[in-house]
């Protein structure tokens, strides 16, 4: 039997991710986090629809607001402004330090707790923000930690199916698999309407063009899907 924890954030890649779970497990289970970001709300509204959507075994909420005491991200510390989409390179300031590993480590915590052989993370690498705790062999690290610092018959399997996908790609896929994309929230500005101009939003409504496809979800400009 094959059961997975599904880190959701309420974002779409890990909405996506939560469906190809669905599909590749016996059971689910959802993992979220609260670490103090400005769309706490909005994630978490999202992240209890999906809940009712795909009906989770079990699901466990926790909070590590002190990233937000640690700060040093646009997310969570409120002397910083999250900044437009500017196409800079390099690293945004809305990296979250070392946040993933936090993620994760709490997953395997619970995993080993409750016999998961599987922990699925929606990280992407090549098309996206370019945070440094997306990459491919920083989880291939972290799955070699958590089999050195957990019992011996304890095997936990770091999955990351969309980390080398476009975010078209996993919009297609979403939509083949029947993924409520309508329910996920991406902005990380606003808890109401998404603001269609920070990063997270400019890269979702690209993808979206880049697929063909409206996004069903409202945003606070005009967007011309047709260019």
């Amino acid at each position: 039997m094959n059961k997975g924890i599904v880190l959701l954030s309420g974002g779409m890649d890990s909405l996506v991710t939560a469906a190809i779970a669905k599909k590749e497990c016996d059971e689910i289970y959802f993992l979220h986090l609260n670490y103090g970001q400005k769309t706490e709300v909005r994630e978490m509204r999202a992240f209890r629809k999906m809940c009712k959507f795909f009906n989770p075994k079990d699901i466990l909420v926790v909070d590590i607001s002190y990233l937000k005491e640690i700060g040093g991200s646009s997310l969570t510390d409120d002397k910083m402004k999250i900044k437009d989409h500017d196409g800079e390179e390099g690293v945004p300031d809305s990296y979250v330090p070392f946040r993933n590993a936090h993620l994760v480590t709490i997953g395997a915590s619970w995993a080993e707790v409750i016999g998961v052989n599987r922990i699925y993370v929606g990280a992407v690498e090549e098309d996206s923000s370019g945070y440094p705790d997306c990459r491919e062999s920083f989880y291939k690290a972290l799955e070699k930690a958590i089999d050195l610092g957990t019992k011996d018959e304890t095997k936990i399997e770091l999955r990351t199916p969309i980390i080398h996908k476009r975010k078209a790609e996993i919009i297609k896929l979403g939509f083949e698999m029947g993924a409520p994309l309508e329910l996920s929230w991406s902005c990380y500005k606003n808890n109401d309407i998404a603001c269609g101009k920070c990063d997270s939003c400019v890269l979702r409504i690209n993808a979206f063009k880049e697929a063909g496809m409206k996004d069903p979800i409202k945003y606070a400009i005009e967007i011309d899907w047709e260019n």
